[in-house]
């Protein structure tokens, strides 16, 4: 740590709401600085939204760093599983000085000997040197893929006997998230989400049910996919947020037809392209969204450290 900066931690719910500003300040000036956003959206619903959560709920951890009373670097941990994951961004005012050393050294000190694992969005250089001075290896990959919604696309053709709605508030959480921890139960952040992480989103201003899909069969949820619309200084663009099928439904070709229906959607919304995010070695959904025109345009990745023996 250097002259004239200070850490200071945070228990998830203490930030206050002048700290909570500040650390999105400094989200968007690194952001900007590094053409990436250095947070991810949960991290960003966590400080939204969880410094109202009631004590004992199961909110992450705040650390931030000071340097001449201001925040000069800031990261989260979730709370403990096998794996702890955590982020972090430090103002680029305040870079090379060892604020990301520290920030890292805290974070693995409050792991308490579980093996910590930090998302690096962007994949850029200088997070993968602090990867490598502070002991992670890189074991994950995140790829973000793009296509033009002006070009043409195919009509979605769903299996017999299913039918096309959208979601109800207030009526299908339930459900959905059974479907969603079926549909992903081997995924480490996806297949764990509970009522609250649904109800944070459906908070939002982009949250609209009218890009919710949701395939049924036999009067039960076979599939879904949930589009969201990211409105950016005055330009805007659609994402395919989630597509998730039912085990037994895989192979179908439900989730290609789920995936036409959303992006049918987002284009009938006037948008001019379309994004996702898909792990690196989930190979079957990264062909299905090749042969629909997506092309990868960055990759973030996961590092991680084990525990000292």
């Amino acid at each position: 740590m250097t002259e004239g900066a200070e850490r200071g931690k945070r228990d998830g719910v203490g930030l206050d709401a002048a700290q909570v500003a500040d650390v999105l300040k400094l989200a968007d000036l690194a952001a900007v600085t590094d053409g990436v956003a250095p947070l991810s959206e949960h991290v960003l619903l966590h400080l939204r939204y969880d410094r109202a959560a009631p004590e004992g709920s199961r909110a992450g951890r705040d650390f931030i760093v000071t340097a001449d009373g201001k925040i000069a670097g800031y990261a989260y941990l979730d709370p403990p599983e096998p794996q702890v994951s955590g982020e972090l961004a430090v103002h680029p005012d305040w870079r090379r000085r060892g604020i990301g050393q520290g920030l890292v050294r805290d974070l693995a000190a409050a792991a308490n000997g579980h093996t910590l694992q930090l998302w690096a969005h962007g994949d850029l250089p200088a997070a993968a040197r602090l990867a490598s001075r502070t002991g992670f290896e890189r074991f994950r990959a995140l790829w973000q893929m793009r296509r033009s919604l002006r070009d043409e696309l195919d009509r979605p053709e769903f299996p017999p006997g299913s039918t096309l709605r959208t979601f109800t508030r207030g009526q299908d959480e339930e459900e959905w998230l059974s479907l969603n921890g079926r549909a992903f139960s081997k995924h480490p952040e996806q297949g764990a989400w509970t009522r609250h992480d649904l109800e944070l989103r459906e908070r939002e201003p982009w949250f609209d049910p009218a890009g919710f899909f949701i395939a049924v069969r036999d009067g039960r949820m076979a599939g879904f996919h949930w589009t969201k619309i990211h409105q950016e200084q005055g330009s805007a663009e659609g994402e395919v947020y989630v597509v998730g099928v039912d085990p037994g439904e895989q192979g179908s070709g439900l989730g290609r037809a789920l995936t036409l229906a959303g992006l049918g959607y987002l284009r009938h919304r006037g948008l001019a392209q379309a994004m996702l995010y898909v792990d690196e070695d989930n190979v079957p959904a990264i062909r299905m969204y090749a042969a629909l025109g997506f092309t990868r345009t960055r990759t973030d990745a996961m590092y991680r450290r084990q525990p000292n023996p």
